[in-house]
């Protein structure tokens, strides 16, 4: 297993070609990631427990077909996965609403994760935190702490929902804070940012919680990072058909960490701003390819779509 995920997991609604119609896509961040990492040839796994419902079949059968594995695959009838109803306007911008019932993603516990799916690992990517209490929590922590215990990368994406923190960002940085100290990679966007006590603070926080680069994530126009403290920014490209940048952080993410793994930098002592600036290319690529319209699984791009946007523009 080269990449394990952990985290929320929601379901897209997006309208079909008929009117009243929809298309349902898995989506979240740790989904999002996994498929995209795996789509770039990396054998990628998900924890998660899902609903005994449509829904929740869906989100596995979605995960499987593309080649990311369950790791907890179990169907709990006492959890109803998480959803999102998504819509397009003229356009083409998207809109989110959430209907959080008892989550699948709150289900998770450690017991349910086993030591030795984080022991064969290369690389373990998080973003539960979008949760303020539950089991998944505690679960997150347990795994980045332990992964961290085993030597292995540990890349951290805030995920900040304030449909689950009720505005306390507060609570949520305070959350965040509690488990830097075992993260390797963080990835924030410009809201993230200030939680974590904004950019003028960020090599002092680097330094304080030994963080070997902090990603900030501009959408599909790019991405800026701090690497043992230093900033460079590198810019994204511009493709015509983008809709909006709904989902292409996702896109960047798995892009981004797949380049990684591929060119060796499974430790963090082996990352260099060589390695990172061409992840953040590769990054940009898969984030810029990342057309919303299609919906959150269809438009992540394989790695063939990006090798040839980059030869294309080079």
């Amino acid at each position: 297993m080269d990449v394990i995920t952990i985290g929320e997991m929601v379901i897209d609604f997006l309208p079909g070609a008929e009117k009243g119609s929809y298309i349902r896509n898995a989506g979240g961040a740790p989904a999002n990631a996994a498929i995209a990492m795996a789509r770039n040839g990396l054998q990628a796994g998900v924890y998660c427990k899902v609903g005994n419902d449509d829904f929740g079949r869906f989100l596995l059968s979605t995960l499987e077909e593309n080649k990311v594995k369950p790791l907890s695959p179990e169907l709990c009838d006492t959890a109803t996965t998480t959803m999102a109803f998504v819509s397009l306007n003229e356009h083409n911008e998207r809109s989110f609403t959430f209907a959080r019932k008892p989550g699948a993603d709150m289900m998770l516990s450690a017991e349910d994760i086993r030591d030795e799916d984080i022991e064969a690992c290369k690389l373990v990517q998080a973003g539960s935190f979008s949760l303020s209490e539950g089991p998944a929590v505690e679960a997150t922590k347990y795994i980045i702490r332990k992964a961290h215990e085993l030597g292995r990368m540990v890349s951290f994406d805030i995920n900040y929902r304030n449909v689950a923190w009720k505005d306390d960002k507060q609570a949520c940085a305070d959350a965040v804070m509690e488990i830097l100290p075992y993260v390797d990679l963080l990835k924030v966007s410009d809201e993230e940012v200030d939680m974590i006590g904004g950019r003028d603070n960020i090599p002092a926080l680097m330094k304080e919680k030994n963080i070997s680069a902090i990603v900030e994530t501009l959408g599909g126009d790019g991405s800026e990072c701090f690497y043992k403290g230093t900033s460079f920014v590198h810019k994204g490209y511009k493709v015509d058909h983008v809709a909006d940048t709904t989902g292409a952080g996702d896109a960047f993410w798995g892009g981004f960490l797949s380049r990684l793994l591929l060119l060796g930098a499974d430790k963090p002592e082996k990352l260099t701003e060589e390695v990172l600036r061409d992840a953040l290319d590769y990054g940009n690529v898969s984030g810029s390819l990342c057309v919303t319209a299609k919906g959150a699984i269809s438009s992540l791009p394989t790695r063939e779509e990006i090798e040839s946007f980059r030869l294309k523009n080079a």
